[in-house]
């Protein structure tokens, strides 16, 4: 092909603007070795990617009632039998945040002047979504981009388990910081081994990074801030048990999740000044060495992000070695490159002309090449968005299949104002065929089915890539190609 006739096909819109994305694209993907081994920037989800995943059971409780009480009275009485936190979802239903069975709730209904009528282990719709947010945010302190977080919810709206995937962190840290709820809890001590509550985490207001308890100092902890309400607690706590007077008699515990991370009496300084008003900042040692930075870190992310409004617990995990992701991986390469040579194949053996079907490959490559680029931003890569894009690939080249019939018709190029009325007319079916698979997909995009979503994501960047970019300028090609 002449200089002549490439400057002619670059200098259509179209064109430019389809390898103007192709470059952008590969700057987002940025293939390169580092450590003598090929790398991009694209994401890859946990089929790919070394990693763990974690299916964890809801430690709660969606019951139904029948009562004559209010239902806020009946909810009440609930929550004083149980010592849980109880929640009214509607008229005739409540979120009872711990695990009670069937039995003992009947009877806790019945002295509480109701009837159960339905019971399903599990939390609301709305209680998930909170866990959710907890724990991602937990996940982001962590430092991972490549975790899912999804709520597997019934038809009956009750979540029963939450799956969380997470690419690159071992299975010992994943159940560290998600298979746990992270309740941080201050407690002091009053007689002998007796202690009573003062605080929850939820009166942390800042939290520091893990650092020395003192210059020098071998211990590691973090700093936190208490808001008002917290440091009057505190200060009261400490006068009443005589903390302050005699603090070696009167330990101060911080617990996470149940375990002391910090026991030790108020210093004499502290103690005095809890003595004239009330204290908001206060430090926990979690211990020396590896171990102690280690429980400081994990500690710094449950301070952060809160603790988890019902209990949780590992009811199934999974883990997958990098050397089955990369087996994977090689397969995906392969898959891939099967499906463009037999697509190359067929596309020949219908033109035998290599002026139409090198176009038509390259244009369709193209597209693949623009749609990972989006996906380094957007879309982990599973075996899932895989397949979507060998699906991208195959329907790619039905479209251009009809934009070259349609053009080709009597198997001549038509003079350029017919030219023109063959390529919107194709154009035209291949934007219906594009609005049908798009509106198919949508369904799948919302549900919190993750490999499905990633599925239905893929195939519909690359159908609106195709009917915006790769299309049109594959008729701009074509046309200056057979123009001759």
């Amino acid at each position: 092909m002449s200089m002549e006739k490439i400057m002619a096909i670059v200098s259509h819109w179209q064109v430019a603007l389809m390898l103007i994305l192709v470059v952008l694209a590969a700057i987002a993907i940025a293939p390169r070795f580092e450590g003598g081994k090929f790398t991009t920037n694209l994401q890859y989800g946990l089929d790919l990617q070394e990693g763990t995943w974690l299916q964890m059971e809801f430690k709660a409780v969606v019951a139904g009632f029948e009562t004559d009480k209010d239902p806020g009275d009946f909810a009440k009485a609930i929550q004083d039998q149980t010592d849980a936190e109880v929640y009214v979802l509607d008229k005739n239903k409540i979120e009872i945040r711990k695990y009670i069975p069937r039995e003992d709730l009947e009877t806790v209904f019945n002295t509480a002047g109701g009837r159960l009528t339905s019971y399903e282990q599990g939390v609301s719709k709305q209680t998930a979504e909170d866990v959710k947010r907890i724990l991602e945010n937990k996940l982001n302190a962590l430092g991972t981009k490549d975790a899912r977080v999804n709520p597997l919810v019934g038809l009956s709206g009750v979540s029963h388990y939450i799956r969380v995937e997470l690419a690159g962190v071992s299975m010992a840290q994943a159940k560290e910081i998600v298979g746990r709820q992270g309740k941080f809890e201050i407690r002091i001590h009053t007689t002998g081994n007796e202690t009573e509550n003062v605080l929850y985490g939820d009166s942390i207001t800042t939290v520091g990074v893990p650092s020395h308890d003192s210059p020098g100092s071998p211990v590691w902890g973090v700093s936190f801030t208490l808001n008002q309400d917290g440091a009057e607690k505190l200060q009261k706590a400490a006068i009443r048990t005589g903390a302050v007077s005699k603090p070696d008699a009167h330990y101060l515990d911080m617990l996470l999740d149940g375990k002391v991370v910090y026991s030790a009496p108020l210093s004499p300084d502290l103690a005095a000044k809890l003595a004239q008003e009330p204290i908001r900042q206060l430090y926990a040692s979690t211990g020396t060495g590896d171990a102690g930075l280690r429980d400081a870190k994990n500690l710094e992310i449950h301070l952060r992000a809160g603790a988890l409004p019902v209990d949780v617990v590992v009811a199934g995990s999974g883990f997958v070695p990098a050397e089955l992701s990369d087996y994977f991986k090689l397969m995906c390469v392969v898959a891939f490159i099967a499906a463009a040579i037999a697509v190359g194949i067929v596309i020949f053996l219908r033109y035998r002309e290599p002026a139409i079907v090198l176009p038509m490959m390259a244009t369709n490559l193209t597209e693949i090449v623009i749609l990972l680029g989006i996906a380094t931003f957007i879309q982990q890569l599973d075996l899932a968005s895989i397949a979507a894009l060998i699906a991208v690939l195959g329907t790619g080249i039905d479209q251009l299949v009809i934009i070259t019939d349609e053009i080709l018709h009597e198997g001549k190029v038509p003079s350029p104002t017919l030219y023109t009325k063959r390529l919107s007319r194709a154009l035209g079916i291949i934007l219906v065929s594009a609005a049908t698979v798009i509106i198919a997909m949508v369904p799948l995009a919302l549900m919190d089915l993750s490999s499905l979503r990633g599925f239905a994501i893929i195939t519909m960047i690359g159908v609106i890539i195709g009917v915006a970019v790769t299309r049109p300028a594959y008729g701009e090609i074509i046309k200056e190609i057979l123009s001759k």
